[in-house]
């Protein structure tokens, strides 16, 4: 019976056959050195590396994919990225990936569900490993993560997670963190504290919300459901929920106010500037997330720094970690945080 033949190389591509060839060793070995892998020799893995290096050699990821049964991609959809916490999240997940070999593929919904729908059903058609998410403020219904859980793709929720359906979530506790930023005010003698909120249909929304009632709660204080406004996550809302508060008679208006996140504070504190209002000694305001901004604000604003970096280095980390089978999904994971005082509270 007739050898088979070796077929030539027409495609001008250096591949791994070529390179084995050429010195004289087997293409495992080649593929092994590449890669990594153990049990190569020093001065072997040396000599591929150096010819890889001299011939212009690329990975085939097409063969490699094939080989792995994965694409060794991470689809990631993010709500906004206006806001400085998200681009800083993208950042940590970007480190998490790239030091365990896989790319990202990014997607934007704006906060709208049916650009959130689109974001994951494309992410899905690329084969991506797995998607890491967070939420869109729209969401009201969750089935298209059950979905693409019930095919088989991995997920895992940031900042803004859904519980119950199977998926890691990693997060901060949202409801201590308010609690605990209502608290350092309660602290200080304010008793009249509003509540700029996020959407309730929102896991930070409602995690906040809760966080806020729960401090009024433990310190014997009045719930005054006029001192609790939706803002959204946005300086725009932040702005009207403070022009609405600032309708209330002057002795019945709030002496400080806890917003959803920092860019809700930052609408707010340019209203009451624009009511030529003192931040601290006309109302005291605090924020949640430190934004970039915050130290920079014309009053340096008191908030709950909420570490971006390493809630995106967690998430994609948990995600390789299931991906890989070294896991499993369904899992709490809370990112710890710090209260940064700063001038806007007057507790400075």
């Amino acid at each position: 019976m007739a050898g088979k033949k070796n077929t030539p190389n027409t495609s001008g591509r250096t591949t791994v056959q070529l390179i084995a060839q050429k010195l004289g060793v087997s293409a495992m070995t080649v593929s092994r050195a590449l890669n990594g892998k153990p049990n190569v020799d020093p001065k072997t893995r040396d000599r591929v590396l150096a010819a890889a290096r001299k011939s212009g050699y690329t990975p085939n990821h097409i063969a490699r994919s094939l080989a792995l049964r994965r694409t060794e991609t991470i689809g990631v959809v993010v709500p906004e990225i206006s806001h400085s916490f998200f681009p800083e999240v993208i950042r940590g997940i970007e480190d998490a990936a790239y030091s365990a070999g896989y790319h990202i593929v990014l997607t934007h919904s704006a906060e709208d569900d049916c650009r959130e729908r689109d974001a994951i059903n494309t992410l899905k058609s690329k084969r991506v490993d797995g998607i890491l998410i967070s939420t869109a403020q729209s969401v009201t219904d969750i089935s298209t993560y059950r979905d693409a859980i019930r095919q088989g793709v991995p997920f895992v929720f940031f900042d803004r997670v859904v519980q119950g359906v199977g998926a890691t979530c990693v997060s901060i506790d949202d409801g201590d963190c308010c609690a605990r930023i209502t608290e350092h005010l309660i602290g200080h003698g304010y008793r009249a504290i509003a509540h700029l909120s996020g959407p309730t249909t929102v896991s930070i929304g409602k995690g906040r919300l809760n966080g806020y009632k729960e401090a009024l709660n433990r310190h014997g204080l009045k719930l005054r459901p006029e001192l609790i406004v939706e803002s959204g996550f946005h300086e725009k809302g932040g702005y009207s929920a403070m022009e609405e508060l600032l309708r209330l008679p002057a002795r019945e208006r709030p002496d400080a106010v806890v917003a959803v996140n920092d860019p809700a504070a930052f609408g707010a504190m340019k209203a009451l500037q624009e009511h030529k209002l003192r931040i601290p000694q006309d109302m005291a305001i605090v924020g949640m997330s430190d934004d970039v901004r915050a130290e920079l604000a014309i009053c340096p604003l008191t908030t709950m720094r909420q570490p971006a970096f390493e809630i995106g280095k967690t998430a994609a980390s948990a995600l390789i970690a299931e991906i890989e089978g070294r896991d499993k999904p369904g899992r709490k994971l809370i990112v710890e945080t710090e209260l940064t005082v700063r001038k806007s509270c007057g507790c400075v």
